[in-house]
């Protein structure tokens, strides 16, 4: 639905402060897509592919149901990754991420199933390889989990998005929730923190059953890559 029967730019402005960051734990743009709107009913309003495409489905005006409480308030994207998994649910990492021939041994790969042939990527015979060979181990919410780091392509072009969003809506802060230490806060937001809260956020600062952008995600390049294309 449209917030408040279609919001103009003043509007969109004066309301809009938050920028909710997802993983699609689809694997592809084009799975995410079929997914969230063709089977589960929701929505958001960018999808991010593993070869930094970005995909608009809905205008800003328009309210997106993907993130509960705040969707009067935020913009959303999703990200194009498989997602992060406990120990006992690694392999699933271990279908979806393998090894480079034998030359480049080490060097990690995404492998879409079969079943997705090429998964729908515009760059024709794109090779999408994380940043980072090894798995990223760390804690959301209390939770330990694995996770393999979003690709190069899709941080440039978060980056440029998030510095865009940041610079058109202006109450979305390029910064993220930090603890009273200046660190990363990894677990939901209280209601009350989270009422004042304008900023990039994960779907996990606004639930406490979510996990998505996961451990990998790289805050500070996203952010101060932003900044520094804004000229801060």
């Amino acid at each position: 639905g449209v917030r408040g029967g279609g919001w103009d730019l003043e509007l969109l402005r004066q309301k809009v402060d938050q920028f909710v960051i997802h993983y699609d734990a689809c694997g592809t743009s084009r799975q995410c897509f079929r997914v969230l709107h063709d089977m589960r009913g929701l929505s958001v309003h960018f999808m991010l592919d593993v070869d930094g495409t970005i995909y608009q489905t809905l205008d800003a005006k328009e309210r997106a149901w993907h993130a509960t409480t705040s969707n009067d308030r935020s913009v959303g994207i999703e990200i194009a990754s498989i997602g992060a998994y406990p120990p006992d649910k690694s392999q699933i990492l271990d279908q979806w991420y393998q090894e480079e021939p034998s030359f480049v041994r080490g060097r990690m790969r995404i492998s879409l199933p079969a079943s997705m042939g090429d998964g729908g990527v515009r760059t024709p015979n794109f090779v999408a390889r994380p940043m980072g060979n090894r798995a990223v181990e760390g804690s959301i919410q209390g939770q330990f989990l694995k996770q393999y780091d979003f690709t190069p392509e899709q941080y440039q072009s978060l980056t440029r998005l998030a510095a865009t969003l940041c610079t058109v809506l202006p109450r979305i802060r390029c910064d993220y929730p930090r603890d009273a230490g200046g660190q990363l806060v990894r677990g939901k937001l209280p209601d009350d923190q989270l009422a004042s809260y304008q900023g990039l956020l994960g779907h996990y600062h606004l639930q406490q059953d979510k996990t998505d952008p996961g451990p990998a995600f790289q805050w500070d390049r996203v952010v101060n890559g932003a900044r520094r294309l804004m000229g801060r």
